[in-house]
């Protein structure tokens, strides 16, 4: 059964110590009240480290957990304590509430993010730094696989450097499947510039969990020809609601029944915590679009 979730940052929380942030509470009970009975845990501290606190919420609100991600510069050899204190804090915490899902993202790089959207002109790791890149997104694969029993997807993101369909490839290349399986973005990849659903038809037997993400073809197309930068990107709403952009859902839920998917997806809309948008009835809106063609579970 395909099970529909949404996640904090369709609240615009990236970020623990964003002031903009909407209280923990208020996304539990707006993701409620939009419909919706799974939700991630956001940036690890956003919701309580406390296992009975965000239990009690958690009950209180009719959610389940479903995973976590871990935003973090693993492309950064010098923030490696950062990368895993966000790694060991967010596995504890889905292991504390039976959350399934671990997913990795390297977070955005100066030397990325002029060329988010941009394949041909992206610079790229030498052998030695992408070696040593590699295995740093490894460990914490193997330890969350291994010592807390998570299934770990590796998530491509623009403006890292794991954005481009090749590099995720080569990664998934490189990588045990044992320990790292796939969080697929439909929406990441189709700012990355390729085809979702190519990509899903190619790889589903190691996609083991779903971010659902649409794109604005207009948007995209502006923010790549002006070099915008991957937030201001998002204050100008290239993520837009389900439905409303280049992401064509009803074969991307095609290719899930054909293969038998089980399990969450999750919609996620990135925003601006402080922009002139509606969270929750963008949430609703998404929901029901899901609904609309054939999502049984949304």
């Amino acid at each position: 059964m395909i099970k529909i979730g949404n996640a904090p940052c369709s609240w615009g929380v990236e970020f623990t110590d964003d002031p903009r942030n909407p209280a923990w509470r208020k996304v539990l009970q707006e993701n409620a009240d939009a419909g919706y009975t799974g939700i991630e845990l956001g940036p690890v501290g956003f919701m309580p480290e406390d296992p009975a606190v965000l239990g009690d919420a958690l009950e209180e609100f009719g959610q389940e957990l479903v995973g976590g991600v871990v935003f973090r510069p693993f492309h950064d050899p010098n923030a490696w304590d950062d990368v895993m204190d966000g790694a060991v804090r967010t596995c504890k915490a889905l292991k504390a509430h039976g959350a399934q899902h671990l997913v990795l993202i390297d977070s955005i790089s100066d030397r990325r993010a002029p060329t988010a959207g941009r394949a041909d002109e992206a610079e790229q790791m030498d052998k030695a730094e992408w070696t040593t890149y590699r295995d740093r997104l490894a460990t914490v694969a193997k330890m969350g696989a291994e010592d807390y029993g998570l299934t770990v997807g590796m998530h491509a993101h623009a403006a890292g450097f794991i954005d481009f369909e090749p590099e995720l490839e080569r990664l998934l290349n490189e990588v045990d499947e044992s320990i790292m399986k796939i969080c697929f973005d439909t929406g990441h990849h189709s700012y990355a510039g390729f085809d979702p659903v190519a990509f899903m038809k190619k790889h589903i037997d190691r996609i083991s969990y779903m971010h659902f993400k649409d794109i604005d073809p207009k948007v995209k197309a502006d923010v790549i020809a002006n070099r915008t930068g991957f937030y201001d990107a998002c204050g100008q709403g290239i993520f837009c609601n389900l439905g409303d952009g280049d992401v064509d859902f009803p074969a991307v839920r095609q290719v899930l029944l054909d293969n038998g998917f089980d399990g969450w997806c999750t919609v996620e809309q990135d925003c601006d915590p402080a922009g002139d948008t509606s969270p929750i009835d963008d949430a609703k809106l998404n929901r029901a679009y899901l609904q609309s063609i054939g999502f049984e579970g949304a």
